[in-house]
This record gives C-alpha cells, structure tokens and sequence, in this order.
C-alpha cells in the first residue's frame, strides 16, 4: 500500500513515500480503508512517533492518528462493525497511523461516521472534538452558568471547545486573533478578546475554566484569572512531563472514546455542532499539510489529507 512515513534520521524529521504491507486485522481489530485523515502538525515531533511504548527508538512511523474511511476486513472476534461500514475515528498512537490506503483501529476507538459529513469533514473531528469533550465535560466538569476562557479559540481544539461550551450554558469568553474574531463568536463565543493587541487577564476574571491549547506564557498568565476553586485544563505539549504539580494535574492527552464519538456524531447530524476543514490536501502533498505550508486553504479548522476517493 501506498504511505507516508516519517523520516527523522535528519535534522528534522519529514515525511516521505513509502510503499508498505497492507496491515492485516488481528483478534478484536479492524482494517480500515482510509478516506481521509487529520493532520495534527506537531505530530511529527511527539514522543509516539520516535518511540515505541516500551521507550526504544522508533523508524518509520506512519503519521496522522484521526480519520474517516471504510471498514474493509475485521479480525477474529471483532465484534460491532461490518465490512463497508463508513466510521470516523482514532487509532493508538504507538501504531501506525492513516496517512496511507490502510491503518488498524479497534472497535472502541471509532463509531459510524456522521451521513450529513463528508470523509473530508469527518476527519477533521475526532481528535479536536474528544479533547474538548474529554477536557471540558469529564476533567472540569464544567456546569452551566460557569465562566469559561478558551485560549486558542479558532483553533482545530479551540472551535469545538467554544461549541461545547456554549451549547452546555457557559458564559465563553475567547481569545483569537481579530481576523477570527467574527469566525469564534459564530461558534458561541459571548467575548472575543484579540490576544495579538490586548491582556485577557483585564478582561478576563473570576473564572471557573480554562481551557489551553497554546501553552507557554499564555498557560503560564492564566493561573491568576481564575477564581479560588477554578479549574486549569490545558493540552499544550509542553506541559507533558513536568514536575509542577498544578501542571501535572491541568495537562492530559486525548484519548479515543466510542461513546463519545457516538454522542458527537449526533450533535453534528443536526449541525448543533459543525466541523471546519481548513485545507483539503492529495495525498502527494501530504509533506507540505506537516509543514504548515498547503496550498488553497479556505478557512478555519485543520488540514486534511485525502488519502483515496473509492
């Protein structure tokens, strides 16, 4: 099968062709046929992708962990699905990932794809709709009513978290840039403040989420703007592995959730919830969606790789 995959022997690492054996399904996996996939940039550098789970170095993994496809063979005892099933989902992100014709998942990482989405569109959703759901509704427990500051708002996290806040009653208060700002208050977002030319923190107290996907001094400033009992959520890389407890209990990675992925099906089906593809890429020009550099770009959301069309 045709693939990309990651070579990290140099400075950088960077994607390249590959041809690869089709995988096969083992006992409880399904072959997926990909349509699509989510790019997530900041991939290529995390430790899945040069590491085994068991700490070894890592060559030649098959990038792009989200994706839309077909179900095109199930293992022994693979139960829940069926062969020309169209679903939407995740796979482990030590196992190779979508960024070729064929990937493997597990029956409690995926669940039907939404009919009123494209493959295109579906792919885009489950890593940036799971991390909101699981951020904001299983970590904060976020409860109506609540002031919620989203850092990061019109970003592939961002947009579903301002959604999700919003549909569940939170008073949303968001930073973008002022190009997004008409784009997040679409989204459900009751303030925007542009992070390029003003300090949340004055506009920006006694609240009782924040939810990060930047990091850095933005994580950093946050601290003070929340109200004693307020909760810190963030899913900014850097905060992998630190020694700071406040930081250890605020970070967390996403993780596939069948449930979840039903339950967000449902909310797009009627369009309460809406996904955004910011570039749709041939699967030839898979390097330069990695790269941040994809051509035609036509909004908000991520890029997505189209990896077959049949």
């Amino acid at each position: 099968m045709k693939a990309m995959k990651v070579n990290n022997t140099g400075r950088h690492p960077v994607l390249v062709v590959a041809e690869l054996p089709q995988p096969q399904p083992a006992e409880a996996e399904l072959l997926i046929r990909v349509r699509a996939a989510g790019v997530t940039p900041t991939e290529l550098l995390w430790y899945p992708t040069s590491h085994t789970k068991e700490g070894s170095p890592r060559i030649g993994a098959v990038p792009g962990h989200e994706f839309s496809g077909v179900v095109a063979a199930l293992g022994k005892s693979t139960s829940g699905f069926k062969v020309g099933d169209e679903v939407y989902g995740m796979n482990d992100w030590f196992a190779d990932g979508a960024t070729a014709e064929f990937c493997l998942t597990q029956p409690q990482n995926i669940a039907l794809k939404p009919k009123a989405l494209t493959h295109e569109l579906a792919a885009t959703v489950p890593v940036g709709a799971l991390t909101a759901w699981q951020g904001l509704l299983e970590r904060a427990k976020m409860r109506a009513g609540e002031r919620v500051l989203i850092h990061g708002a019109a970003g592939a996290v961002g947009l579903f978290a301002v959604q999700l806040a919003h549909l569940r009653g939170a008073h949303v208060l968001a930073t973008a840039s002022a190009e997004n700002s008409e784009f997040v208050k679409e989204l459900g977002a009751d303030e925007v403040i542009d992070y390029k030319t003003s300090r949340f923190e004055d506009y920006a107290q006694n609240i009782d989420i924040v939810f990060d996907s930047v990091g850095g001094e933005t994580l950093s400033r946050s601290w003070a703007v929340l109200k004693p009992g307020g909760r810190m959520v963030t899913v900014a890389a850097q905060s992998e592995g630190v020694t700071d407890q406040r930081l250890k209990d605020a970070f967390f990675i996403v993780e596939a959730n069948q449930n979840q992925l039903i339950e967000v099906a449902k909310l797009l089906e009627v369009e309460t919830l809406k996904a955004f593809v910011g570039w749709i890429v041939p699967f030839e020009q898979a390097p330069a969606a990695y790269d941040g550099s994809p051509p035609n770009k036509h909004g908000n959301g991520k890029a997505v790789i189209v990896v077959s069309s049949s």
